[in-house]
This record gives structure tokens, C-alpha cells and sequence, in this order.
């Protein structure tokens, strides 16, 4: 018998499930070519399912159900409301989009849309190894789909293939990783398996053999490096409006695997773990900072850029244990919760300036079809500024305190090997920083090639702008949800 809390511990994702099912009927009856009807309808669902897990993330409980399988937390309920919102933002932003190219002749983007968030959202909320691997399995089933939507697109086929058999190498080291730490501890509750750990009458060897899976599946989702070949591929081939589903939301859902998997059951093996972290923080932040100045594709730019990005997480990720000291671990973690959040947000505005710009036979996909946009647009010419400052961690703006909060949990270690990788972090952020300036300069300093207007309907402009406004204000006044992530991560790593 299940009981009550099971339920409550999944109720989101359970309304999630059903009005994914509803609006898909639907669908079976709207005839209009850019799907008014289930546009709506989906945004609502996400707007109700956003305010669910918004109210459970707010209430701080903890709640674990099915037998320990699934956990209800505040850090997987304030992740999976912000992959929600997000969600909505993207859908915003490529309702347009897709509808100039023939993506709304079915329902399939509204549709795998939500399936994927479930799928980012069971991922969060696994509390069992068999169910962050199942939401993970759903999560790449609808990404394969949407890659593939433009079936007569042949770069965007091409990109869909690329991202199946890598995401599916990925999958079965995570799965691989998986089966041998729960053939050392014979648990695949995360809880067990922390307590088989730490009891330290285990085999190491075997732990260490599959722990080596574990984080290279991982690397896969972030996208770092060595494992990142498929990240500018897939951005550049996919239709623009999936390339940001891919790019955004889920690196949250990775973050929170990562949070599950290494900090809740494996952290007595910290030390191992931080240091295979830092070899892929190492080699996203020199790979993605440097390859990135040779692009002239913006969407490969931006790939290169995730790649970088992704570096910074790591590194908050790995900071979290110095010399068996845990002390800073709520720190470290919470920063790297914060550097997530960040990058999601910017990113989302990055692509929407993008997914603007695309009109019917036109993608504006290099990095020169942003020339002159402030002479034609200055708003939004000004919202891609606020997005390229802030990934480049100029002051005020949202990511320059989110690299402050991860190079000061570095620092705060006091490990010279830690403080040394700071420095490190700097020297690639102010290599970065040229390509980033780079896009700035072609959108104030160089002649506009086309005379083109940009139209945009009222719900794009409103999003954007307010999409662009929070990149600012929050770096501004960046306290608020800084203290959201401490608090986030201090209630999760307690239970």
C-alpha cells in the first residue's frame, strides 16, 4: 500500500504527467497552423506545475516517498520550478520560430516539450539510482525527437544522430557506473549507498573503477570535457528553438544528478571524485574559452561558450571538500547552484535574441548577422549586451558574481592546488571575455548588411524583456537568490 506522503513527495510531477497527456489529445483538434490552442494550453500547464513546485520549495519540507525512492526537497523543487519557467521562456520565444518552418504542423514540439521537463524533473527528484537513470532515459528520448523535428532538415538530422549514439555512450557509462557501486554497497537508495561508503569496509578498488563511470556519464550531461564533442555539433545542427532546450534547462537537471550522485551518496569518496572533477574543469575552461574565439557560427560560439561555462560549476562542485574538511561544503555547492542558475538565464536570453532574428528562409546564425542591430534595434541589441557581459563576468551584472562566489569557495579552502586552479579560472574568463566583446562590437560598431525590420509579437517582447532585466537586476542586487541557493543547499545536504 502507498502511502499519502508518496504521492504528495510526487504530486507536480504527477500534474505534469496528466496535462502533458490532456493537451496532446487536444492537439488531435487543432487545426490552427500555429497551434494557438495548444500554445496556450501547454504554458498554462507549465505556469500551474511552476507554481506547484514554487509552493513546495517555499515550505522547506523534505518529504521522501515510494520507499525512499524519490525525495521532495527544497533544492529539487526550486531546480525543477526554474526548469519549468525556463521551459515556458523557450517556448516563448520559439512559438515564431517554428511556425515559420513548418515545426507546427503537429503539437510534437509543445508535447515532447513537457515530457522532457518530466523527465528533468524525475531526474532532480530521484532519490534511487534506477530513477535519476530513468528520468534521465526520457529526458534524451524527447531530445533525440526534437533534434530530429525538421525530418526533411538534413543538418538537422545529421545533428540528431550525432546526439543519439554520444548521449547513448553516455548513458551506459552512467548505467555501467552505476551497477558496479551498487554491486560494492548492494543498495541503490542513495542514502545506503552513502552509509555502505562511509562504513569503509568496502572494496575500494571497485568503488574507484565504478566511480570513474559515474563521472564520466556525468561529464556527458554537462558537457565537459573530453566529453563535449557532441555540445557545438548538436547547438549548430538543431533547429535553433531545440539548440536552446538542449543548452539550458538541462544542465540544471545535470547539476542536480551531480548533487545526488556524488555529494548525497558518494561523498566519502570526495577526494577521488574532486580530483576527476578538476581534470574536466581544467580542460572545459582552456577547450571551451580558447576554441571559441576561431567561431564565426554564433550557435557553435555559444556551444563553446556552455563548454566554459560548465567549467565554473565544476569547480564549485569540486570545492565543496578540502582535506577531509566538509566545512565549506554548503558554500561551494551553493555557488555552483548559483553559477547554474545564472548561466540558464542568460543563455535563455541570448538564444532569444536569436530565435528573433531568424525569419522565414533566414536563420541568423553567424555571429555577422548581428551587425548593426543597435542602429536597428537598440533594446534588443541591448539585451544581447547584458547576456554577453554577463558571460563574460563584467561588473554589475549577474556573471560576475556568479564566478565571485565560485573562485571565493575556491579560495576559502586554502588549498594552494585549489587557489592555483582560481587563478586558472581567471586568466581563461579574461581569454573569454574577447569573443564575447567580440559580438558587442559587431552590434554597435558595424553597418547593419540588411534593412530588414525586426517584428516580434507582444508576449516575445514582453519575456525578452524581462528576460533581459533580470540578468541585470539580479546581478545588481544578487543576494536574494544567492541566499535561495545556501538555503536550498543547507535543507538538502541536512537530510
Amino acid at each position: 500500500m502507498i502511502d499519502k506522503l508518496s504521492w504528495i513527495s510526487v504530486y507536480p510531477q504527477v500534474v505534469l504527467l496528466i496535462l502533458a497527456c490532456v493537451i496532446a489529445l487536444v492537439d488531435l483538434t487543432v487545426t490552427s497552423g500555429r497551434r494557438t490552442a495548444t500554445y496556450a494550453l501547454t504554458l498554462l500547464a507549465l505556469g500551474v506545475v511552476a507554481l506547484l513546485e514554487g509552493l513546495y520549495a517555499s515550505g522547506g519540507n523534505t518529504i521522501y516517498g515510494f520507499g525512499n525512492m524519490v525525495v521532495s526537497d527544497p533544492m529539487g523543487n526550486w531546480l525543477s520550478c526554474f526548469v519549468t519557467v525556463a521551459m515556458m521562456a523557450i517556448l516563448v520565444y520559439g512559438r515564431p520560430y517554428g511556425a515559420d518552418r513548418g515545426m507546427m504542423r503537429g503539437g510534437e514540439l509543445f508535447t515532447l516539450s513537457m515530457f522532457s521537463v518530466l523527465g528533468m524533473s524525475i531526474m532532480i527528484s530521484g532519490n534511487n539510482f534506477l530513477v535519476i537513470y530513468l528520468g534521465l532515459e526520457l529526458l534524451m528520448l524527447t531530445s533525440y525527437a526534437l533534434v530530429a523535428l525538421r525530418r526533411e532538415h538534413v543538418v538537422s538530422t545529421e545533428a540528431a544522430m550525432k546526439y543519439f549514439v554520444l548521449s547513448a555512450l553516455s548513458s551506459g557509462f552512467l548505467l555501467y557506473g552505476m551497477s558496479m557501486i551498487y554491486g560494492a554497497t548492494g543498495s541503490l537508495e542513495i542514502g545506503e549507498v552513502f552509509k555502505a561508503v562511509n562504513s569503509g569496509h568496502l572494496n575500494h578498488q571497485v568503488l574507484i573503477f565504478g566511480l570513474v563511470f559515474i563521472v564520466a556519464g556525468l561529464g556527458f550531461e554537462l558537457g565537459a570535457v573530453p566529453f563535449h564533442m557532441w555540445l557545438p555539433d548538436v547547438y549548430e545542427g538543431a533547429p535553433t528553438v531545440v539548440s536552446v532546450i538542449i543548452a539550458s534547462a538541462p544542465k540544471l537537471s545535470a547539476f542536480a544528478i551531480c548533487i545526488r550522485l556524488l555529494v548525497e551518496g558518494l561523498l566519502p569518496l570526495a577526494i577521488d571524485w574532486q580530483q576527476m572533477l578538476g581534470i574536466l574543469a581544467i580542460g572545459s575552461l582552456l577547450i571551451g574559452n580558447v576554441v571559441a574565439i576561431a567561431q564565426t557560427n554564433f550557435k557553435r560560439m555559444l556551444g563553446y561558450s556552455t563548454i566554459s561555462q560548465m567549467g565554473f560549476v565544476i569547480l564549485g562542485l569540486m570545492s565543496g571538500v578540502a582535506n577531509g574538511n566538509t566545512l565549506s561544503a554548503a558554500n561551494a555547492y551553493s555557488s555552483a547552484m548559483f553559477y547554474a542558475l545564472t548561466y540558464v538565464l542568460t543563455t535563455l536570453s541570448a538564444f532569444g535574441i536569436i530565435l528573433l532574428l531568424a525569419r522565414e528562409g533566414f536563420e541568423s546564425e553567424e555571429i555577422s548577422d548581428l551587425a548593426g542591430l543597435n542602429r536597428v534595434s537598440p533594446l534588443y541589441a541591448g539585451v544581447m549586451a547584458v547576456a554577453m557581459f554577463s558571460f563574460a563576468g563584467i561588473p554589475p551584472l549577474m556573471g560576475f558574481y556568479a564566478k565571485l562566489s565560485v573562485l571565493q569557495a575556491l579560495i576559502s579552502t586554502g588549498s594552494p592546488s585549489y587557489i592555483a586552479l582560481a587563478v586558472f579560472a581567471v586568466i581563461m574568463s579574461l581569454i573569454g571575455a574577447f569573443f564575447y566583446l567580440r559580438v558587442i562590437k559587431v552590434m554597435y560598431f558595424d553597418p547593419p548588411i540588411t534593412a530588414a525590420t525586426i517584428s516580434a509579437s507582444a508576449d516575445v517582447r514582453v519575456v525578452l524583456s524581462l528576460n533581459g532585466a533580470m540578468v541585470l537586476m539580479l546581478g545588481v542586487l544578487p543576494g536574494g537568490l544567492m541566499a535561495l541557493c545556501a538555503r536550498a543547499i543547507v535543507a538538502t545536504l541536512g537530510t
